[in-house]
C-alpha cells in the first residue's frame, strides 16, 4: 500500500477514535509528510475542520512555491470546500482513498488542472461505509444534508 495514504487512514482512525469522522489527510512534498491532519468537526465543535483543511492548517503557513510541488492525500473524496482549498493553493496533485461514500466536485478539480487519482481502497471504504451506517445524522451534517 502507498505507504501516504497509509499515514491518511491512519489520521482516520484517529479520527474515529477520538469520537470523529473517520476522514484523514496528509500533505506530501518531495517524498516527505509536511501536513497531517483529520475530520474534527465534532472534536473541536468546528464548522472547516474537514480532513484537508485540517491537514492543510497543521502544515501551517507555507510559501506558494512548497504547494506548487505537493500531493494532498485524503481518505475521501475532498468535499467542495476542501477541494477549493486545493485549488486556491494550486495544489498540482490529489490522491484519493475511495470516492464510492461520497464524491466532491471532482470533474471541476480536474477541469482546474489538478492530476486527480481515485484508488478505490478498500480500507477506506469500510471505514466510511461503517461510519455512515452507524452515525447518519453525523455524516449527514458533516456533508451539509438535512436528515
Amino acid at each position: 500500500m502507498d505507504p501516504f495514504l497509509q499515514a491518511a487512514i491512519e489520521e482516520a482512525q484517529k479520527g474515529l477514535a477520538s469520537g470523529g469522522i473517520p476522514i484523514g489527510s496528509v500533505l506530501v512534498c518531495e517524498g516527505k509528510i509536511i501536513g497531517r491532519g483529520h475530520n474534527q468537526r465534532v472534536q473541536k465543535g468546528s464548522v472547516i475542520h474537514h480532513a484537508e483543511m485540517n491537514c492543510l492548517e497543521n502544515a501551517g503557513r507555507l510559501p506558494a512555491d512548497v504547494y506548487s510541488r505537493c500531493t494532498l492525500y485524503s481518505t475521501l473524496s475532498p468535499c467542495p470546500m476542501c477541494s477549493g482549498a486545493a485549488l486556491l493553493y494550486k495544489i498540482p496533485r490529489i490522491i484519493v482513498g475511495e470516492n464510492e461514500t461520497f464524491q466532491g466536485p471532482e470533474s471541476y478539480v480536474r477541469s482546474q488542472g489538478v492530476e486527480l487519482t481515485i484508488l478505490r481502497d478498500p480500507t477506506c471504504i469500510q471505514l466510511m461505509k461503517d461510519f455512515i451506517s452507524e452515525n447518519p445524522t453525523l455524516w449527514n451534517e458533516d456533508i451539509g444534508v438535512e436528515d
